[in-house]
């Protein structure tokens, strides 16, 4: 069949509009990954313990934490175990689901966690780190926004005792982000390399500040719209109010560098969180948290609020 000109300018415009919902599907599949990655890094620094020292909500303390008395990296005790074990259940109140300046969604998550560390003493005031955990993030209403974090970790700490205990912190981090219910199906991987520097100030027996800075740096990523580079500072300040209940406070303001789009935000976090040690291996904890984000593109610019709690199963040997 011979196509007159009519035809074939129908079928020019057919293709075009084709083209074009082909690259806005293109485009608002890549902000879905930017903002699931944006989501999973958010969920670690409402954390009250640093991305270069642990991670998501069930990680071991941190080397300078306060325990009534010595930090426990100081800790000079015979029955050091390196290998601890976890398994948590946190459920959140977000705010803003998509991580947007307009239109916000709220939604409850819940974000079921398990990892593995080994974190032995190589030498005095030396430690390493490998460890494994994996969390998947489910939304109520929304699971289209649905994913799962993966991450592989190894490292080293060093404490320098004559300097304030400063802990300087070195670690290669793999992320593998997935939907949720085909774990096999990854839509971005990353490789990073993590350095960080705390100084903790112990107020008294019970309470403590710790100042710190970190560096994220993104090597070699599949899929560019997500990746980054990060760099941190923050403070912490705990306190232990009896030996099985304390309370967290921290701030931090972080630079987001994004490889793609010319895209630079500037992050402000705060968050506090209240934890209670059931048992040795048993304990819960709430949080709460608040996230301004400012970007030069300001599309990206948004305010989130995070509540919830978690409960955690740990062991260690």
């Amino acid at each position: 069949m011979k196509l007159v000109s009519g035809d074939r300018s129908e079928t020019s415009r057919s293709a075009i509009f084709g083209l074009v919902l082909l690259f806005i599907g293109v485009q608002l599949g890549a902000q879905a990954q930017t903002t699931q990655a944006d989501r999973a890094q958010l969920t670690q620094s409402q954390n009250a313990t640093p991305e270069g020292a642990a991670g998501d909500y069930t990680l071991p303390t941190t080397p300078n934490d306060p325990d009534l008395g010595e930090p426990q990296v100081l800790k000079r005790t015979e029955s050091y175990q390196p290998w601890t074990f976890s398994l948590a259940t946190p459920i959140f109140y977000t705010s803003n689901v998509a991580l947007t300046n307009s239109g916000e969604l709220h939604d409850v998550i819940t974000a079921p966690v398990a990892a593995i560390f080994y974190q032995p003493r190589l030498a005095n005031n030396l430690y390493g780190l490998v460890d494994v955990r994996q969390q998947l993030f489910y939304y109520g209403r929304h699971h289209d926004f649905d994913f799962g974090s993966m991450d592989v970790e190894a490292g080293i700490s060093y404490v320098i005792p004559q300097w304030h205990n400063l802990m300087l912190h070195g670690e290669y981090d793999f992320n593998r982000l997935t939907d949720s219910d085909r774990v096999l199906d990854e839509f971005f991987t990353n490789h990073s390399i993590i350095l960080s520097a705390e100084m903790p100030f112990r107020i008294d027996r019970a309470q403590q500040l710790s100042l710190g800075a970190d560096t994220n740096l993104s090597v070699a990523a599949d899929h560019q719209s997500p990746r980054r580079n990060d760099y941190e500072g923050y403070a912490v300040y705990s306190i232990f109010l009896t030996r099985s209940f304390s309370l967290n406070g921290v701030g931090r303001v972080v630079v987001h560098d994004y490889h793609q789009n010319d895209r630079t935000d500037v992050s402000e976090v705060i968050s506090a969180t209240a934890n209670l040690q059931l048992t040795k291996w048993w304990a819960v904890s709430a949080m709460t948290s608040f996230a301004h984000n400012d970007s030069n593109h300001s599309v990206f610019d948004y305010n989130v609020v995070d509540a919830g709690a978690s409960m955690a199963l740990t062991t260690t040997f």
